[in-house]
């Protein structure tokens, strides 16, 4: 697959997290993040520093690749002097051992940042297992990290071609495939022909899946895949979608070649990474 975040590339060293002793040592290398900026090098690259140049913050361990340990410090900011980039700038340009490590970090850092309070209770949580756990020390809840699913279609038609559409909040001229979170009780394809249903009015048929993408932002997994529509008129519900086309190959060119059309950036989006393979090679263009 040839999009970002596509498959891990280091050891997360679970049964390491339990002993601080066992993971935290003078050689670990420290990623310091908030939110979902990174600390940088020129490069680009990663920066990490030593336990001791690291800021207080909450401690991550990230887990082992060839030879060496990393962990992360989630601060609520990464200061000026450590070059913070935003992951989804860097996402294209990094090494994928590196960003490996930095995906983990950000999903994690960003849960971690949100999940102060119990949910039950409303005391304060303290964090176990290398960040990769809270606790409530009043009712004695555990509370997991969270990942929420969320399917991401290419919806065509018997006569090959694309549906495209447009969200209101986007620029014109924007255009990616249909998304949505999935619902409780709700398998995967369900999601899909609901979410398809819901937003552009369509009805679709089998789901075939594709491949999936780890999406911090702050805590998805986009599930990717195709279906093909039982009927092509388009209803649109407004507070989702803008605009959607139906295009063919042709017209899907022409209208990126003519800036009329942008498309998800490639290497970072599983989006756009559903159009090509549609489309059957590389496609011009991207926002």
């Amino acid at each position: 697959m040839d999009f970002a975040f596509d498959q891990a590339r280091h050891d997360r060293a679970g049964n390491l997290r339990r002993s601080e002793e066992l993971w935290r040592t003078p050689d670990l290398r420290v990623l310091v993040l908030g939110g979902e900026h990174v600390a940088t090098t020129d490069g680009p690259a990663l920066r990490w520093v030593t336990p001791d140049q690291a800021p207080d913050g909450e401690w991550i361990l990230l887990g082992d690749q060839d030879g060496t340990r990393y962990a992360a410090v989630a601060v609520q900011r990464v200061p000026a002097e450590l070059n913070p980039v935003s992951i989804r700038t860097l996402a294209p340009l990094l090494h994928p051992d590196e960003l490996s490590l930095a995906i983990h970090a950000v999903g994690l850092g960003r849960w971690l940042q949100s999940h102060t309070y119990c949910s039950r209770c409303g005391e304060y949580l303290y964090s176990q297992q290398a960040g990769h756990l809270r606790v409530c020390p009043s009712c004695g809840a555990e509370h997991h990290p969270r990942t929420d699913p969320a399917v991401i279609m290419l919806v065509t038609d018997t006569d090959d071609r694309a549906l495209l559409a447009r969200n209101p909040q986007w620029p014109p001229g924007r255009f990616s495939t249909l998304a949505g979170f999935v619902e409780p009780g709700e398998t995967l394809e369900d999601a899909v022909r609901r979410e398809v249903a819901e937003e552009v009015g369509v009805t679709v048929g089998e789901a075939t899946y594709l491949g999936s993408q780890p999406w911090p932002f702050p805590q998805s997994l986009m599930l990717g895949f195709r279906v093909q529509a039982t009927d092509t008129e388009l209803t649109l519900d407004p507070q989702e979608i803008a605009e959607a086309r139906w295009f063919t190959r042709g017209e899907l060119l022409e209208a990126i070649k003519g800036e009329e059309l942008v498309l998800p950036p490639r290497g970072v989006s599983i989006s756009s990474w559903l159009v090509e393979q549609w489309y059957g090679g590389e496609l011009p263009g991207s926002w």
